[in-house]
């Protein structure tokens, strides 16, 4: 009987935090990010994601998602995003940020000088402002948050030669030197908020062997049950554990206990 109570109370524990759970959904603009975006509306919860134009955000209305554009390159624009999130949501619960570098490797195919700067702004610097903005809005309400980072991986020209997979395409340098941006991002991000114990951290990725590579709603439905597991912690994650790249599709590496 006492093991049944238990088990009742970790449903319903989790049917609580789904159906309250707010989520903020950035890297892949919609229609395209849909399937991930999905995941996390069906589970119950409330998102709020980018989209590519403004007479695209009420497409998504349907599926329970409010969408918004976002200039990347702008620090005003992300604050303003950040917001409107807010407004929409009434306050965010977790914050997705995902780096899908397949995605980007057939959209940036090419190292082309005409082409840097809108690369660094749409793979670099809008994680760098969205990241920064986040944090100091975090800061200043100090409500329980979880950030994850997702990377969806693709090989550079340097692992498609020390691997001899001689049948992969190789990104181009600008989406591999942007994969590691979003990796020193996401580490260094979880070390400078380990002391903060209303912030927990995820960082999964997802590698191009991985079983669910090719299904992003399996890989969002993964993201939303780990997400939940983080939420249902007792106690705060180590600097370890947050620091921890977790394989997507395993079970995620919290540290944490469960309530009792």
């Amino acid at each position: 009987i006492s093991h049944f109570f238990k088990l009742w109370n970790v449903i319903l524990l989790y049917v609580i935090i789904n159906s309250m759970a707010n989520t903020l959904f950035i890297g892949k603009d919609l229609p395209d990010g849909l399937e991930i975006a999905e995941a996390f509306s069906n589970s119950g919860r409330k998102v709020f994601a980018i989209c590519k134009s403004e007479k695209d955000a009420t497409n998504f209305e349907a599926e329970k998602i409010v969408a918004s554009t976002w200039n990347r390159a702008s620090a005003v624009s992300t604050l303003s995003l950040l917001i409107k999130a807010e407004t929409e949501l009434g306050n965010i619960d977790e914050v997705v940020f995902y780096f899908d570098a397949n995605y980007f490797a057939s959209r940036f195919e090419l190292d082309k000088t005409e082409e840097i700067a809108n690369s660094v702004d749409y793979m670099i610097s809008g994680y760098f402002y969205a990241i920064d903005e986040l944090l100091k809005r975090i800061e200043q309400k100090k409500d329980k948050i979880i950030v994850s980072f997702l990377l969806r991986d693709y090989p550079s020209k340097f692992e498609v030669c020390s691997a001899k997979s001689a049948a992969i395409v190789p990104a181009s340098n600008i989406v591999s030197a942007a994969k590691q941006a979003f990796i020193s991002m996401a580490e260094n991000f979880s070390t400078n908020v380990s002391d903060k114990d209303y912030i927990s951290v995820l960082l999964a990725k997802c590698s191009i062997g991985n079983d669910i590579y090719k299904n992003e709603k399996l890989i969002g439905d993964w993201l939303c049950e780990s997400l939940t597991t983080i939420s249902a912690a007792k106690n705060h994650q180590s600097v370890k554990n947050a620091g921890t790249w977790n394989k997507v599709g395993s079970k995620v590496s919290t540290g944490f206990m469960l309530f009792k």
